[in-house]
Protein backbone atom coordinates (compact mmCIF):
# COMPACT_ATOMS: atom_id res chain seq x y z
CA UNK A 1 0.00 0.00 0.00
CA UNK A 2 2.46 2.43 1.10
CA UNK A 3 4.79 1.04 -2.37
CA UNK A 4 1.55 2.46 -4.53
CA UNK A 5 1.18 5.57 -2.85
CA UNK A 6 4.66 6.64 -3.14
CA UNK A 7 4.40 5.78 -6.75
CA UNK A 8 1.62 8.01 -6.87
CA UNK A 9 3.39 10.97 -5.60
CA UNK A 10 6.20 10.09 -7.62
CA UNK A 11 4.09 10.46 -10.39
CA UNK A 12 2.51 13.28 -9.38
CA UNK A 13 5.75 15.33 -8.55
CA UNK A 14 7.26 14.32 -12.47
CA UNK A 15 3.96 15.77 -13.36
CA UNK A 16 4.08 18.79 -11.59
CA UNK A 17 8.25 19.13 -12.32
CA UNK A 18 6.60 18.87 -16.14
CA UNK A 19 4.09 22.01 -15.85
CA UNK A 20 6.48 23.83 -14.19
CA UNK A 21 9.34 23.83 -16.90
CA UNK A 22 6.79 24.37 -19.39
CA UNK A 23 5.72 27.54 -17.89
CA UNK A 24 9.10 28.76 -17.19
CA UNK A 25 9.85 27.68 -20.75
CA UNK A 26 6.87 29.68 -22.05
CA UNK A 27 7.77 32.75 -19.31
CA UNK A 28 11.13 33.26 -21.05
CA UNK A 29 9.66 33.06 -24.35
CA UNK A 30 7.73 35.34 -23.77
CA UNK A 31 10.46 37.96 -21.80
CA UNK A 32 12.42 37.75 -25.26
CA UNK A 33 9.03 38.43 -26.88
CA UNK A 34 8.26 41.35 -24.59
CA UNK A 35 12.01 42.95 -25.59
CA UNK A 36 11.34 42.56 -28.76
CA UNK A 37 8.25 45.47 -28.38
CA UNK A 38 10.50 47.38 -26.60
CA UNK A 39 11.22 50.33 -29.21
CA UNK A 40 14.40 51.25 -30.50
CA UNK A 41 13.67 54.40 -32.14
CA UNK A 42 11.07 57.02 -32.68
CA UNK A 43 9.13 55.97 -35.68
CA UNK A 44 6.84 58.75 -35.80
CA UNK A 45 8.99 62.02 -35.04
CA UNK A 46 6.80 64.59 -36.75
CA UNK A 47 3.04 63.93 -36.43
CA UNK A 48 0.87 67.06 -34.92
CA UNK A 49 -1.39 65.52 -32.14
CA UNK A 50 -4.10 67.48 -29.95
CA UNK A 51 -1.96 66.73 -26.65
CA UNK A 52 1.54 65.47 -25.79
CA UNK A 53 1.71 63.25 -22.16
CA UNK A 54 4.44 63.34 -20.56
CA UNK A 55 4.38 59.97 -17.41
CA UNK A 56 7.13 61.16 -14.86
CA UNK A 57 9.18 58.87 -13.12
CA UNK A 58 12.40 58.93 -15.34
CA UNK A 59 15.42 60.74 -16.93
CA UNK A 60 14.88 63.11 -19.99
CA UNK A 61 11.10 62.60 -19.93
CA UNK A 62 9.93 66.12 -19.00
CA UNK A 63 12.89 67.63 -21.17
CA UNK A 64 11.60 66.23 -24.35
CA UNK A 65 7.89 67.00 -23.76
CA UNK A 66 8.82 70.60 -23.34
CA UNK A 67 10.96 70.35 -26.29
CA UNK A 68 7.63 68.82 -28.16
CA UNK A 69 5.72 71.59 -27.10
CA UNK A 70 7.86 74.15 -27.72
CA UNK A 71 8.29 73.36 -31.59
CA UNK A 72 4.28 72.63 -31.59
CA UNK A 73 3.83 69.32 -32.15
CA UNK A 74 0.33 69.83 -30.07
CA UNK A 75 -1.84 71.97 -28.51
CA UNK A 76 -1.31 70.96 -25.10
CA UNK A 77 1.13 69.18 -22.81
CA UNK A 78 -0.31 67.43 -19.55
CA UNK A 79 2.22 65.77 -17.01
CA UNK A 80 0.98 62.66 -15.55
CA UNK A 81 2.52 61.70 -12.21
CA UNK A 82 3.59 64.82 -10.56
CA UNK A 83 3.91 64.68 -6.98
CA UNK A 84 0.73 66.43 -5.31
CA UNK A 85 1.39 70.55 -4.92
CA UNK A 86 3.50 70.65 -7.50
CA UNK A 87 2.18 73.58 -9.94
CA UNK A 88 3.23 74.37 -13.20
CA UNK A 89 6.04 77.16 -12.94
CA UNK A 90 7.72 74.62 -10.33
CA UNK A 91 7.67 71.96 -12.64
CA UNK A 92 9.32 73.94 -15.63
CA UNK A 93 11.74 75.29 -13.05
CA UNK A 94 12.78 71.35 -12.64
CA UNK A 95 13.90 70.97 -15.70
CA UNK A 96 15.52 74.35 -15.83
CA UNK A 97 13.67 75.97 -18.33
CA UNK A 98 11.19 79.19 -17.04
CA UNK A 99 9.63 79.99 -20.52
CA UNK A 100 6.45 82.03 -19.91
CA UNK A 101 4.52 81.45 -22.91
CA UNK A 102 4.31 77.71 -22.33
CA UNK A 103 3.01 77.85 -18.79
CA UNK A 104 -0.66 78.28 -19.86
CA UNK A 105 -0.26 75.18 -22.00
CA UNK A 106 0.82 72.67 -19.92
CA UNK A 107 -1.13 70.64 -17.56
CA UNK A 108 -0.29 68.11 -14.41
CA UNK A 109 -1.98 65.20 -12.54
CA UNK A 110 -0.88 63.12 -9.71
CA UNK A 111 -1.32 59.67 -10.81
CA UNK A 112 1.02 56.79 -9.16
CA UNK A 113 1.52 54.17 -11.22
CA UNK A 114 0.90 53.68 -14.79
CA UNK A 115 -2.98 52.57 -14.69
CA UNK A 116 -3.63 55.88 -12.95
CA UNK A 117 -1.52 57.74 -15.57
CA UNK A 118 -4.25 56.32 -18.61
CA UNK A 119 -7.27 56.86 -15.85
CA UNK A 120 -6.63 60.49 -15.24
CA UNK A 121 -4.87 61.44 -18.83
CA UNK A 122 -8.34 59.95 -20.15
CA UNK A 123 -9.92 61.91 -17.83
CA UNK A 124 -8.01 65.19 -18.73
CA UNK A 125 -8.79 64.38 -22.74
CA UNK A 126 -12.05 64.03 -22.23
CA UNK A 127 -12.65 67.04 -20.81
CA UNK A 128 -11.19 68.79 -23.73
CA UNK A 129 -12.14 66.66 -26.34
CA UNK A 130 -9.55 65.39 -27.59
CA UNK A 131 -8.78 62.47 -30.12
CA UNK A 132 -5.08 62.22 -30.34
CA UNK A 133 -2.14 62.23 -27.98
CA UNK A 134 1.62 61.51 -28.09
CA UNK A 135 3.02 59.54 -25.32
CA UNK A 136 6.51 60.08 -24.13
CA UNK A 137 8.32 57.66 -21.61
CA UNK A 138 10.93 55.62 -21.32
CA UNK A 139 11.23 53.00 -24.17
CA UNK A 140 11.56 49.82 -21.51
CA UNK A 141 7.83 51.64 -20.34
CA UNK A 142 6.42 51.81 -23.32
CA UNK A 143 4.47 48.21 -24.23
CA UNK A 144 3.11 48.76 -20.59
CA UNK A 145 1.77 52.06 -21.13
CA UNK A 146 0.23 51.89 -24.08
CA UNK A 147 -1.31 49.21 -22.77
CA UNK A 148 -2.92 50.54 -20.75
CA UNK A 149 -3.22 53.84 -22.23
CA UNK A 150 -5.28 51.85 -25.38
CA UNK A 151 -7.85 49.76 -22.43
CA UNK A 152 -8.55 53.51 -21.23
CA UNK A 153 -9.08 55.25 -24.32
CA UNK A 154 -9.93 53.22 -27.27
CA UNK A 155 -10.40 55.39 -30.03
CA UNK A 156 -7.68 57.91 -29.27
CA UNK A 157 -4.90 58.01 -31.78
CA UNK A 158 -1.66 57.16 -29.75
CA UNK A 159 1.63 58.29 -31.16
CA UNK A 160 4.58 56.51 -29.27
CA UNK A 161 7.54 58.61 -28.43
CA UNK A 162 10.07 56.95 -26.14
CA UNK A 163 12.89 58.39 -24.84
CA UNK A 164 16.28 56.56 -24.07
CA UNK A 165 17.86 56.51 -20.80
CA UNK A 166 22.08 56.06 -21.11
CA UNK A 167 22.08 54.01 -18.29
CA UNK A 168 19.52 51.06 -19.85
CA UNK A 169 21.44 49.09 -22.41
CA UNK A 170 18.60 47.52 -24.92
CA UNK A 171 21.28 45.92 -27.08
CA UNK A 172 21.88 42.39 -25.82
CA UNK A 173 20.16 43.55 -22.60
CA UNK A 174 20.24 40.03 -21.06
CA UNK A 175 24.15 40.67 -20.83
CA UNK A 176 23.38 43.30 -18.46
CA UNK A 177 22.32 42.42 -14.71
CA UNK A 178 21.33 46.10 -14.68
CA UNK A 179 19.01 46.56 -17.78
CA UNK A 180 17.91 42.49 -17.59
CA UNK A 181 16.51 43.24 -14.04
CA UNK A 182 14.87 46.06 -15.27
CA UNK A 183 13.23 44.62 -18.27
CA UNK A 184 11.75 41.05 -16.39
CA UNK A 185 10.78 43.56 -13.35
CA UNK A 186 8.57 45.25 -16.47
CA UNK A 187 7.69 42.43 -18.41
CA UNK A 188 6.01 41.05 -14.90
CA UNK A 189 4.52 44.12 -14.66
CA UNK A 190 3.34 44.39 -18.41
CA UNK A 191 2.00 40.36 -17.89
CA UNK A 192 -0.12 41.39 -14.44
CA UNK A 193 -1.39 44.40 -16.21
CA UNK A 194 -2.54 42.32 -19.22
CA UNK A 195 -3.83 39.61 -16.97
CA UNK A 196 -6.65 42.11 -14.75
CA UNK A 197 -7.52 44.06 -18.61
CA UNK A 198 -8.12 40.26 -19.68
CA UNK A 199 -10.09 38.78 -16.32
CA UNK A 200 -12.09 42.20 -16.56
CA UNK A 201 -13.26 41.06 -20.45
CA UNK A 202 -14.14 37.91 -19.41
CA UNK A 203 -16.10 38.88 -16.09
CA UNK A 204 -18.16 41.48 -18.33
CA UNK A 205 -18.99 38.91 -20.82
CA UNK A 206 -19.93 36.54 -18.56
CA UNK A 207 -21.45 38.82 -15.80
CA UNK A 208 -24.97 38.69 -14.95
CA UNK A 209 -27.90 40.37 -17.31
CA UNK A 210 -29.33 43.34 -17.14
CA UNK A 211 -30.60 44.49 -14.17
CA UNK A 212 -34.75 44.21 -14.01
CA UNK A 213 -34.95 41.25 -16.38
CA UNK A 214 -37.48 39.40 -15.73
CA UNK A 215 -36.12 35.65 -14.09
CA UNK A 216 -37.16 32.39 -15.54
CA UNK A 217 -39.37 30.28 -13.79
Amino acid sequence: MRRKRDHRDRRLGFKLGLVGAAAAVFWVAGLFQFASLVPKQVLDPSTRTNAIVVLTGGSRRLGKGLELLSRGLAEKLFVSGVYQGVDVRELLQIVRRNPQELKTRIGIGNATNTAENALETMIWMRAREYRSLRLVTAAYHMPRSLLEFRHAMPAVTLVPHPVFPENVKQDRWWAWPGTGSLMIGEYNKFLLAWSRHWAGRILDITGPGPQGAPAKS
